[in-house]
């Protein structure tokens, strides 16, 4: 099976992001891509904190959904992919809140998983600082879901930094990182820690960033790229729109399992 990833560079403006996803999933779809992952906050890099609050969304049913995941379920059904919409505002029970957080569409377009960004990033170095926890809820479940070719284990951003929540999803055949890395953490520590996230866990990983510069002033370090369950980096898009991916090799997954069959010679719980 192909996965792909698609790389924005995310605006202000709801509408504006919504036409560029629209094109680049469709893009990677006629690639041949079953699978298709989106970026963290690819509906709206507001030029304020607060900006993702005037498009939060309640979880809606078939009958009544919001616009960003309306587009998600027409999208996935139109291309007959799989979707996992990187990441989009729900309203939170917490006033001047949100959850950051992760839908799942099947081919039909229906609704068939959901995680709510667990870790919650903060960093400061010099005038760079960032805390979500000012507008975000975290989550507390950890979340994978059946893809009909194995289980997929669903993560956000800063979720990379922690290895045990990763070994809670089990017996993943791929791990996916939605982000939005920042330039000064991406160019240190992105690449390392995807690639230790799939080389301990054996399986592929997908992630999909925002890459560029934005009309906010913040610069993302983009590098969205697929990784083998040995290391390899299968394919990486530097920074800009565009789309990375490649084949599921069920065989080289086994292969790197039975080699080193490090899964079954662990001896400590997470």
């Amino acid at each position: 099976m192909k996965i792909a990833a698609i790389q924005m560079i995310s605006t202000p403006v709801l509408q504006e992001n919504l036409l560029t996803a629209q094109r680049l999933l469709k893009q990677a779809a006629d690639a041949g891509a079953g699978l298709i992952l989106m970026p963290e906050y690819w509906p709206i890099m507001g030029l304020h904190e607060a900006d993702k609050f005037k498009i939060a969304e309640h979880i809606g049913n078939a009958e009544q959904p919001g616009v960003i995941q309306q587009f998600l379920a027409d999208s996935a059904r139109s291309l007959g992919v799989w979707i996992i919409g990187g990441t989009l505002p729900l309203v939170s029970t917490e006033l001047d809140k949100v959850l950051n957080t992760t839908l799942v569409y099947n081919p039909q377009g229906e609704l068939v998983s959901r995680y709510d960004k667990i870790h919650l990033f903060g960093f400061t170095k010099g005038t760079e600082s960032y805390e979500e926890s000012r507008t975000i809820t975290a989550g507390d479940d950890v979340v994978s879901f059946d893809a009909g070719f194995g289980k997929v284990g669903l993560s956000i951003c800063y979720d990379l930094r922690f290895p045990e929540l990763y070994r809670s999803l089990g017996d993943c055949a791929l791990i996916v990182v939605p982000a939005a890395f920042t330039f000064t953490t991406g160019q240190a520590h992105w690449e390392i820690l995807l690639r230790a996230r799939a080389i301990e866990n054996q399986c592929y990983v997908l992630a999909s960033a925002q890459g560029g510069q934005h009309v906010n002033g913040r610069r993302t370090w983009g590098h969205s790229m697929l990784i083998d369950p040995w290391g390899k980096i299968v394919d990486v898009l530097a920074e800009g729109e565009g789309v990375v991916g490649g084949e599921l090799d069920w065989a080289n997954l086994s292969a790197v399992r039975t080699s080193l069959p490090a899964l079954k010679h662990r001896k400590l719980a997470c």
